[in-house]
Parts: C-alpha cells; sequence; structure tokens
C-alpha cells in the first residue's frame, strides 16, 4: 500500500493560521518595545540638554548665550549636540525661548517616523525640572515620564 508522507493542505492552512495570528500579537508589541526604549533615549538627551544648560547657568548665572561648542545647546531653536543623535533620529529637540532665568526643553516626535504615533506624544522638561508630556490616550505622567 502506498503510504502518503506529505502535509495536506488543510494541515498547511492550520500552520499558516497560527504563524498569523503570533505574528498578529508578537508585532505590536515589538513595536511598542521600540518606541518605549526610544522614549528612554528621548528623555536621557532632554535630562542631558538640561545639565548643558544648569551648567551654562552655573558659569554664567544666565541661560541666555548657551551656543558654544558641540556639548552645549544653542540659544532657541534646535540644539547641536552629537550625543543625542539617537534621540534626534526620531524627536525633534528645541529650546523654547530661553530668558535669563528660565528655558524649556521640548521633545517632538518628527511626522512620517514610527515615534509620530508614539500615545506619550511631545515630552517637556523645564528648569525646574517639572516633566511634562502632551499624550492623552497613554495614562499617566509615570508610564511616559
Amino acid at each position: 500500500m502506498f503510504k502518503n508522507k506529505g502535509f495536506t493542505l488543510i494541515e498547511l492552512m492550520i500552520a499558516v493560521a497560527i504563524i498569523g495570528i503570533l505574528a498578529a500579537i508578537a508585532v505590536p508589541s515589538y513595536q511598542e518595545s521600540v518606541r518605549k526604549s526610544r522614549r528612554a533615549d528621548v528623555k536621557g538627551a532632554l535630562l542631558g540638554l538640561a545639565n548643558a544648560m544648569e551648567r551654562r547657568f552655573t558659569e554664567t548665572n544666565s541661560y541666555l548665550g548657551a551656543a558654544g561648542t558641540d556639548a552645549t545647546p544653542t540659544d532657541t531653536g534646535t540644539p547641536r549636540p552629537s550625543i543625542f543623535k539617537g534621540a534626534t533620529d526620531y524627536y525633534n529637540l528645541t529650546i523654547n525661548p530661553a530668558t535669563q532665568s528660565s528655558y524649556t526643553l521640548t521633545a517632538t516626535p518628527i511626522s512620517g517616523k514610527s515615534q509620530a504615533t508614539d500615545k506619550c506624544g511631545n515630552f517637556t522638561l523645564n528648569e525646574q525640572g517639572v516633566k511634562a508630556y502632551t499624550g492623552t490616550t497613554y495614562g499617566t505622567k509615570d508610564q511616559c515620564w
């Protein structure tokens, strides 16, 4: 008698369906994990930028005129440091108009990149260490910051 050693079409379709279900669960979970790590990068960049601003204040008693070497921010607009490269691939870091005694740092997701759909939205940090975010669908500040 002839013995069949192959797969039937039904067995193959069941295997494909199982792989599809696993992929449907795993891919979004992986994407959220990647977004979370990019959020960690940008939070670190904001804290590093805040440290650069504080060093400037310590040296000059003012946040103004912080432009200079590659390790310091610009006065207003986009900071130049190459140490923030990983974060700036997915977020625009900006220094909102600094006065002599205040500043606000903002990280805005770049549209068209994967962080643009992140639940936490924009991150802000000011000279008093107040951390905020604009996302409304994620939950508490602790979950984003």
